[in-house]
């Protein structure tokens, strides 16, 4: 239990105490700065209770736990507060490198017959047609033409 004990210097406190206090940050890093403050017990002849810090801040026992165990963990104050970004997204994106070409080569060829130009709901329903994939959104491909910076005018 020792181990878990934090011991912040007057810089770090003042770090934490700046960054809970201004608005600028997300709600979570708020609190978890708060939790960190709530914890420290340098410069402090009584120390408040796991119970009434939970309390106080709206977490739980293994929330309080865990933020401790990060900061415990982290390097500096500024590692701690940040988010970590995701390696991978937690959905795998629909259009490949290879599906990307066979819409921008449609998208620059010859309209069906009957149709004066392409439109992205005519290409999205051309895509699942052709069965390059099984379900496209008229949006993914507008997205797709205007990151290319392609027109369908």
């Amino acid at each position: 239990m020792e181990n878990n004990i934090i011991m912040l210097s007057n810089e770090q406190r003042e770090k934490l105490s700046k960054y809970a206090r201004t608005g600028v940050h997300g709600a979570m890093q708020i609190r978890r700065a708060k939790a960190i403050l709530a914890l420290d017990r340098s410069n402090k002849k009584d120390h408040l209770r796991l119970g009434r810090i939970c309390e106080a801040l709206g977490l739980s026992r293994q929330g309080l736990n865990e933020i401790r165990k990060d900061f415990m963990a982290s390097s500096s104050i500024e590692e701690f507060l940040t988010r970590k970004k995701r390696k991978t997204s937690p959905v795998p994106a629909k259009i490949t490198g290879e599906v990307e070409a066979r819409i921008v080569a449609l998208a620059c060829g010859e309209p069906p017959q009957g149709y004066a130009r392409w439109t992205v709901r005519l290409l999205a329903e051309k895509i699942v047609e052709l069965r390059y994939l099984d379900s496209l959104s008229h949006m993914s491909v507008d997205r797709l033409l205007k990151k290319r910076n392609i027109s369908l005018t």
